[in-house]
């Protein structure tokens, strides 16, 4: 449950739906309650969303609505391992129970062919065209094969409403009924030409079922990211309370407690390191292959593996607080959300069934009265209600939602809804925020520049030897780097910081000043040498330090915030994918320039304080642009708010997560690419779901209907609408199902 100032979001599910017309049905119940300001219903995730006004009703009026109507909200609404576990029993159970329907109807529907179609089998004994054997036959079929078919029809005359089982069970069993009736009063029928149907009913409803068992079959494995993410909470914890150790269950692990881990165990909760040293498997979470170092002080995230060494740590964040369950809970939300392409969909879908009805009362009658018999008649409406199905068209677009920001959390994107995924494939420009995103954040060396007759690494080491004392980033990247290096540092005394100019300290040989030429000036110390390099530096966004010695200027130490090794190859992949690329920052045009050149950005907007951030991002709006901004999550939260696409660098970062539309686990650029190509993939998916599922019914109606009879003698069967109806969904499903092997470019490359 999230709630706003204004409205409390609710998210449940809900049981029993099976087309585009159940949903339809269900968010017009759940906005029929007192206080509800908007429902959504999602077919995919059997989930809803709804809105409450202030001071609205709470569930128990939702459930009473939504079972008022045939459908059930679970007493349970938690998502955990043991939740998840009774949906895996219940789904199992549904499988094996429509499994036994469909080898039945198989069993029972062959026999009802072959006897019915004595001139393609003339081989068939005799006795197997008795009508009352295959009345017999198809009479299981019809009703205990079928049977969640015609209580689904009961359920929607008590609230006289239509769905998919009320064209499925009227077909069916008005196939069935002609055929029982001519069986009792051949001579009234045979005599006028009348043929029975058996095999129509018998057959129509064996696809008809196999169709719902794969369409099940298919959607279980599309919620299978989820179910994976949610299997990554242990059930219990090693907690140490009164100098005891023992295990209990994750829910009762609360903040401060002392949690152990050891090797090859699952980290319980979300905590900081207070003893012992590991490496520890994010993959998961992050997509990072790449064990992380843990000591003391590091901070652990729920799920993770400890892979080596054994270490405890003091809970932090437990229970929907925890990384894992905000990731959880983001990605349910987009599951359940809708992308606005849905809407059209939805809107079709709601008035689809009462137009069929009509549509096969009409073709009914029509055929009644200029056809050439009843027959004809009977089988042409029979075939239209069973067409016109709208399964598919319910399913389009969220199974495609679902899965796509399933596999998009499998490659460390978060994506918060499934408005975000369908606009990020429109963006028209990236922008990237600079420090922290295109940059790493933190200065580091990039060049040494000794004086004449003087070896760069004693000028290095000089420095570094200094900048010890120093807490300023720039003291701490030349220490650093002299490190790395390897070099041994000359002891130093009497460290001496001048704000805002630089460093002092004695070395055995003499005073070492490392500062600003400001400094080196103040103190007599001649940096001419290198003055023009100095410039060199600054022209290009670089910053530098001279190094000197009793008086005598030693070298240069230039210091800049580096590019992320990933910038320059996933800013040209963005823009092969054709977007414009622009980085806002508040940093010096000079600076600011300088980093773009080397990232191979054209355009820049330099020194923007940060509450101008989101003007700008507007600014770039108005030119009717969909932007889409890359940032940090923090200061960048406004401009982030107002792009059209949030994107943020998911280092851990509350805001990150909770602000940003998509959320890179990885702190990765290369995340905002893959993002960029997951997002145009399923839209792709959509659209060809969409095409298929529309198309579907616009083309094969008016054949079932009868329009190609009169030239061509084509008409279409309810045997074979049966089975283009159940093929229909389970291809749109199966189609969507393709996300899961989409994979992220090895190296950022558009494709």
């Amino acid at each position: 449950m999230a709630a706003t100032a204004e409205r409390t979001r609710l998210d449940f599910p809900v049981k029993g739906m099976h087309c585009a017309g159940c949903v339809a049905k269900v968010e017009r119940a759940l906005r029929g309650v007192s206080g509800v300001a908007e429902a959504s219903v999602n077919l995919a995730t059997e989930r809803a969303t709804v809105w409450l006004d202030p001071g609205g009703a709470g569930l128990p009026a939702m459930r009473e609505a939504v079972e008022g109507i045939g459908y059930a909200i679970p007493s349970d609404l938690a998502r955990t391992a043991e939740s998840d576990a009774r949906d895996l029993a219940a789904r199992a159970a549904q499988d094996h129970r429509l499994r036994r329907k469909v080898v039945v109807g198989i069993v029972l529907s062959v026999p009802v062919l072959i006897g019915s179609m004595h001139e393609i089998f003339p081989w068939a004994p005799a006795w197997l065209a008795n009508p009352w054997l295959l009345w017999a036959l198809t009479t299981p079929v019809q009703f205990w094969v079928g049977s969640e078919f015609h209580a689904g029809l009961l359920r929607d005359l008590r609230h006289r409403s239509a769905s998919m089982d009320t064209l499925v069970s009227i077909g069916t069993s008005a196939a069935y009924a002609f055929s029982a009736a001519i069986t009792l009063w051949p001579h009234a029928f045979v005599a006028a030409g009348a043929m029975h149907y058996f095999e129509a009913s018998a057959l129509l409803m064996t696809f008809l079922v196999t169709g719902r068992w794969l369409e099940a079959r298919a959607r279980g494995g599309a919620s299978e990211a989820i179910r994976r993410l949610v299997s990554l909470a242990p059930r219990t914890a090693r907690v140490l309370r009164g100098g005891r150790e023992g295990d209990v269950r994750i829910a009762d692990v609360v903040v401060g407690d002392l949690v152990r881990v050891r090797p090859g165990e699952r980290v319980a909760v979300d905590g900081e390191v207070v003893e012992g040293t590991s490496s520890v498997d994010e993959s998961m979470l992050t997509g990072e292959s790449l064990p992380v170092a843990k000591e003391a002080g590091s901070t652990v995230v729920g799920g993770s593996v400890n892979r080596t060494g054994s270490f405890t740590f003091r809970a932090t964040r437990v229970g929907a607080d925890t990384v894992l369950a905000r990731i959880i809970r983001l990605v349910e939300e987009a599951q359940g959300s809708k992308a606005p392409i849905q809407r059209l969909a939805d809107r079709v879908a709601s008035v689809f069934v009462p137009i069929v009805v009509v549509i096969a009362a009409a073709t009914f009658a029509v055929w009644l009265a200029v056809g050439p018999s009843f027959a004809h008649a009977l089988t042409s409406a029979v075939g239209v209600l069973v067409i016109a199905c709208p399964c598919a068209m319910g399913l389009a677009t969220p199974t495609a939602i679902m899965v796509g920001t399933g596999r998009g959390a499998e490659l460390g994107l978060l994506v918060r809804s499934a408005a975000a995924l369908e606009l990020l494939h429109k963006a028209s420009t990236v922008v990237f925020d600079k420090t922290g995103t295109l940059t790493k954040g933190q200065p580091a060396v990039i060049e040494v520049l000794p004086a004449p007759g003087v070896a760069a690494d004693d000028v290095l080491a000089l420095a570094a030897a200094v900048e010890q004392g120093s807490e300023h980033p720039l003291g701490e990247a030349i220490v650093s780097h002299a490190k790395s290096r390897g070099l041994s540092m000359p002891a130093v005394s009497g460290f001496v910081a001048v704000p805002g100019h630089g460093v002092e300290a004695r070395a055995p040989d003499g005073v070492v000043l490392v500062g600003s030429p400001r400094l080196m000036s103040t103190r007599g110390v001649d940096v001419s040498a290198l003055e023009g390099k100095a410039y060199a530096l600054a022209s290009a966004g670089k910053g530098s330090v001279f190094v000197a010695r009793n008086g005598l200027v030693q070298g240069l130490v230039a210091v800049a915030d580096t590019l992320k090794d990933d910038a320059l190859s996933s800013v040209a992949a963005l823009q092969a994918l054709g977007l414009e690329t622009v980085m806002l920052t508040g940093d010096s045009r000079l600076t600011a320039e300088a980093i773009a050149r080397e990232a191979g950005i054209g355009r820049v907007l330099a020194e923007v304080l940060p509450e101008r951030k989101a003007a700008e991002v507007k600014r770039l709006q108005s030119d009717e642009q969909i932007v889409a901004m890359v940032g940090d999550g923090i200061n960048d939260a406004p401009a982030l708010a107002q792009a059209s696409v949030g994107i943020a660098m998911g280092s851990g970062t509350d805001v990150a997560i909770e602000a940003a539309d998509v959320t890179l686990m990885r702190g990765d650029l290369r995340g905002v690419v893959v993002a960029v190509l997951l997002s145009r993939r399923t839209i792709q998916i959509i659209r060809e779901n969409l095409a298929w599922a529309f198309g579907y019914n616009l083309l094969l109606i008016p054949v079932a209907a009868g329009v190609l009879y009169p030239l061509w003698g084509i008409t279409l069967s309810p045997v074979l609408a049966g089975m283009a109806m159940a093929l229909s969904s389970v291809s749109v499903v199966a189609n969507s199902l393709r996300l899961r092997r989409f994979q992220a470019p090895s190296a950022a490359g558009a494709r």
